[in-house]
């Protein structure tokens, strides 16, 4: 399986980051693998690594919520993954910053968090159920597990942090 990542850096923001677009495509392909579900061969996705500014702008325009957010998932497809094109992952700089910080967290493994749970979104997966939640949390938990992070639901605070936004 292929996955074709596109990385988008709206932002100077992002600087602060070091290789950011290696970065995604790791956590990305660990995502891609480790998801439990077949994907087309030459799946696509992009990632936009954005301001809170232009996040407000996705959340107001999709969401109907004049505030930023951490990440939104576009999927492409409904039903998710059913074609070659998977959809758009969006992360907000700043929120995702201050969010780390109140964490507690390095902002790399925030970051990996919330391209981990765009992904699954973009895949199928969902938090809408408490079933669906659990299952969804503990693949996230898995899949960071396999780059060296830490399980993000140990902590307290992060599930309604992560759990704030809805697919568009």
């Amino acid at each position: 399986m292929t996955v074709q990542i596109d990385v988008t850096i709206a932002s100077d923001e992002w600087e602060r980051f070091e290789a950011p677009a290696e970065f995604v495509e790791k956590v990305i392909l660990t995502a891609a693998a480790g998801c439990g579900k077949r994907l087309m061969a030459d799946a696509e996705i992009s990632i936009l690594l954005c301001t809170d500014s232009f996040m407000r702008d996705l959340n107001r325009k999709w969401r109907g919520i004049d505030q930023p957010t951490n990440v939104l998932s576009f999927p492409a497809a409904d039903p998710p993954a059913t074609g070659p094109l998977l959809g758009d992952i969006a992360i907000a700089f700043g929120t995702a910053a201050r969010e780390a910080a109140a964490e507690g967290k390095l902002l790399r493994d925030h970051v990996a968090h919330l391209l981990v749970h765009g992904f699954l979104h973009l895949v199928g997966y969902d938090h809408q159920e408490s079933a669906e939640a659990e299952a969804m949390e503990s693949l996230e938990s898995t899949l960071l597990r396999h780059l060296g992070i830490a399980d993000p639901y140990a902590a307290p605070g992060l599930k309604e942090s992560v759990g704030a936004h809805e697919r568009a």
